[in-house]
């Protein structure tokens, strides 16, 4: 766990993944944040680092939402305290609810309230749930508020969106475009040779990425510690395409933003985020590169009259 939470004072605790702190997620820990307000506590979130469904169920891990990076900073934006990042083992997976309220929850985190969602389950096979964290509340001297769900909002709606390319309707769901994150590294160079130069990003494995296709969107360049800062904090719209660029054969699935009208970025080794507003259409094989150009030309004033 990390530092300076032992022994600091009482805290309000909200417990979970938090794989694209969604709409869903925000309920929960707004709620947590306020309760510390009023009672002058800390608030700490706990989120659990890889997914337990890795550990539990090897393979079987989700495409994820955010990154460790981004998923903290969202928090932290939501006005939490401490996130307090737990190496999630298969020796975690394997307490009981009752070790898990007593070691962490009341020893470790110093919980005076505990704030999770109606669908929160904990301990060895999940076998713990909401009612199971009342009776633990009790047995170690912290209450349990229960926060009513989101309807339709949750991790795996989003995916689901992603993968239909519906990025709108993610959007939605998440309280904000969905964001995909990586390196800019040097690819084939035709958006230039077309010119139309593009930040080809690579992408963290297990990345969520929408269905192949052309995006509107936002290209923006985040500080990162040891990477280049040239154009840190800078935000540009864009023209995205996700997928294999049929109309040039054997290319692997790849991510790439043109800031539109911005030739000159030298973007090469920085850390991006590609934020999607929208989709523009789906991807299409082209018989000429005189054809492809043409609809380069259109995809970004679509693109620019989307995002106004």
């Amino acid at each position: 766990m990390g530092p300076g939470v032992h022994g600091s004072g009482r805290s309000v605790v909200t417990i979970g993944v938090y794989d694209g702190v969604h709409r869903g997620h925000q309920r929960v820990i707004g709620r947590a944040v306020a309760i510390a307000g009023e009672r002058g506590l800390r608030s700490v979130a706990v989120a659990f680092e890889p997914h337990p469904d890795e550990v539990v169920r090897p393979g079987s891990r989700p495409q994820r939402l955010t990154s460790a990076r981004r998923r903290s900073e969202l928090l932290a934006g939501l006005g939490v305290g401490e996130v307090d990042v737990v190496e999630f083992t298969l020796g975690l997976s394997r307490t009981s609810p009752d070790d898990f309220a007593q070691n962490v929850l009341s020893e470790r985190l110093r919980a005076a309230v505990v704030v999770v969602g109606e669908d929160f389950v904990f301990g060895h096979g999940a076998s713990g749930d909401v009612e199971t964290l009342r009776t633990l509340g009790d047995k170690y001297d912290f209450e349990v508020e229960v926060v009513p769900l989101v309807d339709g909002v949750s991790s795996t709606a989003i995916r689901e969106r992603l993968v239909a390319g519906d990025v709108e309707g993610a959007r939605e769901l998440l309280g904000r475009p969905h964001r995909v994150e990586g390196v800019v590294v040097r690819g084939y160079q035709r958006g230039r040779q077309l010119g139309f130069p593009t930040a080809n990003v690579e992408t963290p494995q297990h990345t969520a990425i929408p269905a192949d296709g052309v995006y509107a969107g936002w290209l923006e360049c985040v500080p990162v510690a040891n990477l280049p800062t040239l154009y840190a904090g800078e935000r540009w719209p864009a023209a995205i395409s996700v997928g294999t660029n049929p109309t040039f054969e054997g290319v692997p699935r790849t991510v790439e933003a043109y800031a539109l009208d911005r030739d000159d970025l030298e973007l090469y080794g920085a850390h991006v985020a590609v934020d999607f507003a929208a989709r523009l259409r789906g991807n299409t094989r082209f018989d000429s590169i005189d054809a492809l150009i043409a609809q380069i030309h259109a995809d970004v004033e679509a693109a620019r009259d989307l995002l106004g």
